[in-house]
């Protein structure tokens, strides 16, 4: 361990995903490191998010199978949920991966500093433990919390964040979801696995706005096939507490009732009271602005994770994180291309994309300079065994490289990681078609769509 007194050459506040990967690459350089953090290192990804919720959509989907057994020609009988028995398995997960990284920070000899940290000056971060802590180096980690609106106020029983929902000890016989984006439909899905009835309100115009419209619209076709209701392009007006639940009106008159409504309007960053605005780092509505080295305008001073102004995800914070360490250590990392970033809805079926979609590409590089294919998964031999339906699309500019892959259907996140490499290796169709893709996979899926895209399709169903 480090002397406090002489000072670190990094502190880091905040101990989620941005801010422990920053710390493990720095101390992997060879810097003197401490971490500050009020609660348990690992943050909402480990905790109250990525890893609970995954936990949770997979019982869903071991649900779904064992009702449907009969299709595979295995007798098996559908008891219902034990819910405490797959809280106990979600948290066992969370449990053995604190563990582990916990062990991780001790073999880094990362000093960890438990308490509520607040800047104070350039270089020096005061803890409530009564603790000053100094660095030749800052990194602002602080992450993201559940966001509401007026008039939904949060009381943790009928009206709950994810983090509530999380830790139901009893599931509602209806949730009504507000937002459809990526954790309003992620917690439909499972609580529709789990025997839940489920109604999703959502003001924008389709679910998961943010994601190729295709995609939208095979999430809810897949969503109205699953009885799962939703509301898109209207606001909800005001909910109201019932003898029985909750009820919510929505634009137009229409009154939904439910045991509960999760309210999952997305995530602000954490950095009210933390001393960024008072020692003068430049905000934007709450969020930490950086450069294209994550540095802010005080000296020395990065931010990383959901607090700078882009996508949330726990992998953009560690690949922030690591690259911040790096850039302190001077070995000139790349700066992170934002578009680049993976991004994957573990819905049934499942969403993910890489890169533009196809409005965005159109904008980007003229509509008459894109072209597109749409591969349905039905002339998947590993989509028919999984019983699922979506697509691969491809999204590449004419004579140029494929500058957006989005692919809808059960696990096929498996698929991001050359979906990932194609996008930032700036893979044109000839290039990926002419891969062999092992078979059968729902990987060769991708070959598919490149092969149809470079004019030579193989198995290509409309």
């Amino acid at each position: 361990m480090s002397d406090p007194n002489a000072g670190y050459d990094v502190v880091i506040l905040g101990g989620g995903s941005g801010g422990y990967a920053s710390a493990f690459r720095a101390a992997e350089l060879g810097m003197t490191v401490a971490l500050i953090e009020k609660d348990k290192v690992g943050g909402t990804c480990l905790h109250r998010g990525c890893i609970p919720t995954k936990a949770l959509l997979h019982a869903g989907e071991v649900a779904d199978t064992t009702r449907d057994s009969e299709d595979f020609g295995v007798l098996a009988e559908f008891k219902g949920i034990d819910m405490a028995a797959v809280n106990k398995y979600k948290d066992g997960i969370v449990a053995k991966m604190y563990k582990g990284l916990q062990g991780l920070f001790k073999a880094n000899k990362v000093d960890i500093i438990n308490g509520t940290g607040k800047l104070v000056g350039p270089n020096t971060i005061a803890v409530d433990n009564g603790r000053t802590v100094t660095g030749k180096h800052l990194v602002l980690a602080t992450g993201s919390y559940s966001k509401t609106l007026p008039g939904l106020d949060i009381d943790g029983d009928r009206i709950i964040t994810s983090e509530h929902a999380l830790e139901l000890t009893e599931l509602p016989k209806k949730a009504i979801v507000i937002g459809g984006g990526v954790i309003g439909v992620e917690f439909a899905s499972a609580w529709k696995s789990l025997g839940v009835e489920v109604e999703i309100i959502e003001g924008l115009p389709r679910l998961v706005a943010a994601e190729d419209a295709d995609t939208s619209k095979q999430l809810e076709r897949a969503f109205r096939k699953r009885g799962i209701k939703f509301h898109t392009g209207k606001f909800f007006e005001k909910v109201e507490k019932t003898a029985s639940g909750v009820q919510v009106t929505i634009a137009g008159g229409t009154v939904v009732e439910g045991d509960v409504v999760l309210v999952a309007v997305g995530r602000g960053p954490v950095t009210a009271n933390c001393g960024y605005e008072d020692q003068g780092v430049n905000m934007d509505r709450g969020f930490v602005l950086t450069d294209e080295n994550l540095l802010t305008n005080l000296p020395n001073v990065y931010a990383v994770g959901d607090i700078v102004p882009g996508i949330q995800l726990a992998h953009r914070g560690f690949a922030q994180g690591i690259f911040v360490a790096e850039h302190i250590a001077g070995l000139n990392p790349v700066p992170i291309d934002e578009t680049g970033i993976p991004r994957v809805t573990f819905t049934e079926p499942e969403v993910a994309s890489m890169g533009l979609n196809e409005d965005k590409a159109k904008e980007q590089y003229g509509a008459e300079n894109i072209k597109t294919v749409n591969y349905n998964l039905a002339g998947n031999g590993k989509s028919n065994i999984l019983r699922t339906q979506g697509f691969i699309k491809l999204v590449a500019v004419e004579d140029g490289p494929i500058v957006g892959i989005h692919m809808v259907g059960a696990r096929i996140s498996e698929q991001i990681g050359e979906a990932e490499l194609i996008y930032n290796w700036e893979g044109y169709a000839n290039d990926v078609a002419q891969l062999i893709h092992m078979h059968p996979t729902q990987n060769e899926a991708i070959g598919e769509a490149a092969m149809a895209l470079a004019g030579k399709p193989l198995h290509v169903h409309d």
